[in-house]
């Protein structure tokens, strides 16, 4: 038996190598509750229908004391009639993030990599380093997946290239041909995993090439999560869609009960009340572009936004202004931003599209410290 240098257990080094995903604030530095706009949360909260199902009162026989159904078939059927797919295809999770995870697992290991672009999900990163695998890091452009810089840096040894579509943290977006052209240009033997944890806030004519892409190929894994449009982060369900091969792969090594008899009740309430989601898309949309506008007026004192799909806005400082300096006055108005040095956008804030007053709040937060800092110029 091998024993350890300091004589008790001892992770693995790939272990070691991992920073832990760190989720966005919701207090300050005092301990003072702040308006979260840090996790892109749905600020209109979740439909009514989930909320009723999650308030039931629940007899013990069918409560808590039994587990939930492990292959959560009324859900399955349910995204598969509202999405036109196989729901022999779709397995679910909890989260997205757990499918993320099990993708990875299930098809790399030690000696493999793992494609992503730089300033993507943080979870790629550790996703792969859990496994042995190693992480690849390639460079965008204007904080975009840039596609022919993906497709250099596939090798022999690459076997899962992760694309967030839109992407997290920067918001944004390639177009269905580019998508398209991405995964054409991989080995058949390569895992594509189109992240689509953002994808009801597209247009609807652009929320099907991921699953188009997977129902027509064995090597493309789309993953959807419940925890954004549909506002329901606290359940933690998520969902993914492949070919037989690949979902098969993720059921043998899924938790046996990884999505709750709660979760699930209230995601099949969610998917039945799609006016929910069609309201929340409208209300991002709007606010965002009231948002963005607001932001690009603070463009003489070297503030922008990064043009983004999704419900959130990565705004950059680079004038008097700089990004800590703004967070601490946000946090001082009483709102949670996102900070982002450790992904390599120290001069960013992340900053969730919440309700139309605390986007407002934000934007006159910022043009008083322009104000303060810059003399009052325009």
């Amino acid at each position: 038996m091998t024993k350890t240098a300091t004589g008790r257990p001892e992770p693995k080094p790939y272990i070691l190598g991992i920073h832990a995903y760190v989720p966005g604030k919701s207090s300050g530095k005092d301990g003072k509750p702040l308006v979260k706009l840090s996790a892109n949360e749905n600020p209109l909260g979740s439909s009514i229908a989930a909320m009723e199902q999650l308030e039931a009162p629940r007899g013990f026989s069918t409560g808590a004391a039994a587990y939930p159904d492990p292959d959560s078939k009324e859900l399955r059927a349910a995204l598969a009639k509202l999405h036109q797919l196989d729901e022999a295809r779709i397995v679910c999770g909890t989260g997205s993030d757990e499918l993320l995870n099990l993708a990875v697992q299930a098809f790399a290991g030690a000696g493999d990599e793992v494609v992503f672009s730089r300033h993507s999900f943080a979870v790629y990163d550790i996703a792969a380093r859990r496994c042995a695998a190693t992480p690849v890091e390639v460079d965008d452009r204007d904080f975009t997946a840039d596609v022919d810089a993906l497709l250099a840096s596939v090798t022999e040894r690459t076997r899962v290239v992760f694309l967030a579509n839109p992407n997290n943290p920067t918001g944004t977006w390639i177009a269905p041909e580019e998508v398209e052209r991405l995964h054409a240009g991989l080995p058949k033997d390569v895992l594509l995993v189109i992240d689509e944890a953002y994808g009801e806030y597209l247009a609807p004519e652009f929320q099907v090439i991921g699953f188009d892409l997977a129902d027509a190929h064995d090597n493309v894994l789309v993953t959807r999560t419940f925890s954004k449009i549909y506002g329901l982060a606290a359940e933690r369900i998520g969902w993914a869609t492949g070919a037989p091969h690949i979902i098969d792969a993720l059921n043998r090594i899924r938790g046996p009960f990884n999505v709750t008899t709660s979760g699930q009740k209230a995601a099949l309430a969610s998917v039945d009340d799609q006016d929910f989601v069609r309201m929340s898309r409208e209300h991002n949309t709007a606010e965002r572009a009231r948002f963005v506008e607001a932001i690009t007026a603070l463009g003489n004192h070297g503030i922008c936004a990064v043009p983004s799909e999704a419900n959130f806005v990565l705004v950059r400082f680079e004038g008097e202004v700089q990004a800590e300096t703004a967070l601490n006055a946000l946090g001082e108005a009483g709102y949670a931003v996102r900070h982002l040095p450790s992904q390599g956008l120290p001069d960013c804030l992340r900053i969730t599209i919440g309700k139309s007053e605390d986007m407002d709040a934000v934007a006159a937060c910022l043009r008083a410290l322009c104000d303060d800092l810059g003399g009052g110029r325009a």
